[in-house]
């Protein structure tokens, strides 16, 4: 097993395909313009697939693809099915908007995607018009009504939680996922990539968010068996379950097991790192699945990366990059390395 200078292991890696998005919410796509990757840089279906299988040599068990919004790359259920098909692959899953899903749940599940995740943060068509920069929610919501119909392993909604902006809609929320089958799981705030106009006020906390359910609902239950998983798990009193990603106020950096690949093929071994390592250049000169685990193996093992920790400290915190750095370095955005 390939570990990095604090015993972490590498058992999860994050496939960005496309930092595109049809969506413009204002935590991740807040400014007017953003320049794109080129489409000549990205990796191929194939060279994505050698990528993947140089990971798994070194213990990477679970694959999650992102975008962007992951939707908007032509024909993912090829992708799906060639990394699924990966001795040691065990789970392929998706984050998406679910704007496109329900068009494209029954080939995703046939071709072996195990589990979906929903960004969703309003039960309110008009507010999810207002968040997301687009009239979409309709198709949001149809889509998250065929994941649950096609019967993947899991379902879940994700809703970053933004003060004044609908922390009122935490118990409606999961009210929503109670209605829909699917577990709701509130992220707090984050101050990374393109989150340029981030501000320490408006982050809701885990411990907020819970006192609210609590006062709400009565007890709540925490659930054992968290590993290295980003969301804490707890029960309400009826049984139902949801999650709380604390990223920003008790950040997790101690037990992340996750590197990311972006579309361009730049291996990130943070969230919050400023560089990354170009898996491209390497693929595209022909090295094999062994040559390239090398690499990957050997950066991982030199990984001292805290980012969320790091931010935490800071006694002024801000966003992480202006706009005019995310414009001169793209692959800081969010949307292109993916959450």
């Amino acid at each position: 097993m390939t570990s990095d200078h604090y015993q972490r292991p590498l058992k999860s890696l994050r496939i960005s395909v496309t930092d595109r998005c049809n969506l413009r919410c204002g935590y991740c796509m807040p400014e007017r313009d953003y320049v794109w990757l080129p489409k000549s840089r990205l990796l191929d279906f194939d060279e994505i697939t050698t990528v993947a299988m140089a990971f798994a040599a070194l213990g990477v068990e679970r694959i999650r693809l992102t975008g962007g919004e992951p939707l908007l790359r032509s024909d993912l259920p090829v992708l799906v099915r060639k990394l699924a098909e990966i001795d040691g692959i065990a789970d392929v899953s998706l984050t998406t908007n679910g704007v496109l899903l329900a068009q494209h749940c029954d080939a995703l599940r046939a071709a072996g995607l195990r589990r979906v995740t929903i960004s969703l943060d309003t039960q309110v068509a008009d507010r999810f018009a207002v968040l997301s920069g687009r009239d979409e929610f309709e198709r949001t919501c149809a889509g998250l009504r065929a994941a649950v119909a096609a019967r993947f392993t899991a379902v879940k909604v994700n809703t970053v939680v933004m003060r004044g902006e609908n922390d009122d809609e935490i118990v409606p929320m999961l009210e929503f996922g109670r209605r829909a089958g699917a577990e709701v799981r509130f992220i707090e705030y984050m101050d990374v990539g393109g989150a340029t106009r981030w501000q320490n006020d408006k982050v809701v906390a885990r411990s907020e968010i819970l006192d609210r359910v609590e006062s709400h609902y009565g007890p709540l239950r925490p659930l054992p068996g968290r590993g290295s998983a980003p969301a804490e798990t707890f029960e309400l009193p009826d049984g139902m379950r949801f999650g709380v990603i604390a990223s920003t106020t008790e950040p997790f950096c101690g037990s992340c097991d996750r590197a990311r690949l972006t579309a361009d093929g730049n291996f990130f071994l943070c969230l919050y790192a400023r560089r990354g390592v170009d898996l491209r250049a390497v693929v595209r000169a022909g090295a094999t699945v062994q040559e390239l685990a090398t690499l990957i193996g050997s950066s991982w093992a030199q990984r001292r990366d805290r980012g969320a920790e790091e931010r935490l400290a800071l006694s002024l915190r801000a966003p992480l990059a202006a706009a005019e750095e995310l414009r001169e370095n793209p692959h800081l955005e969010m949307h292109t390395r993916g959450g």
